[in-house]
């Protein structure tokens, strides 16, 4: 339930291309909104993610429900600009929250996801996510970083 509420986001992509070796990362900022949903059982959440010029470059929606019977959590992300679906279950490592998951790349690759939730405290958290395309034999790490701070309780619509 650290999730429910609005977040800025301080976003940093992997600059393994040659492009951004020469010119750096892309500087991305983002909102991440959560609330309660399913009768309390659940959340849903959003993500925007926008270049420094305001342009959008990512836009995601989840489904997140806990099952009891597993001992973590289910979700289902949709990726909106891609059309991609990614489904997940998460468990408690510790003191972060890892997901593991199977989605498409955007070419419709079959990839396998990774993400940890970590430094997780009432106002900021930590993620970083990883992707591996030959189903977990190695893994390209941090592909994606978060680094998100609270500006609120509840998320705004």
């Amino acid at each position: 339930d650290f999730l429910i509420g609005q977040w800025e986001l301080e976003v940093h992509p992997k600059a393994d291309s040659l492009m951004a070796k020469i010119h750096g990362a892309p500087q991305l900022t983002g909102i991440w909104k959560a609330w309660r949903a399913f009768d309390g059982f659940g959340v849903d959440d959003e993500i925007r993610i926008i270049d420094k010029s305001g342009n959008p470059v990512g836009f995601s929606h989840a489904m997140r429900a806990y099952s009891s019977a597993e001992s973590g959590w289910l979700v289902v992300s949709l990726d909106v600009y891609r059309g991609r679906i990614t489904e997940s279950k998460g468990q408690l490592q510790d003191a972060d929250i890892v997901l593991n998951g199977k989605g498409t790349d955007p070419e419709g690759k079959p990839v396998l996801t990774r993400a940890r939730y970590s430094k997780i405290t009432a106002d900021s958290f930590h993620l970083q996510s990883d992707r591996s395309a030959d189903n977990g034999a190695t893994w390209d790490e941090a592909v994606l970083t978060i680094d998100a701070k609270r500006v609120g309780a509840a998320a705004t619509t």
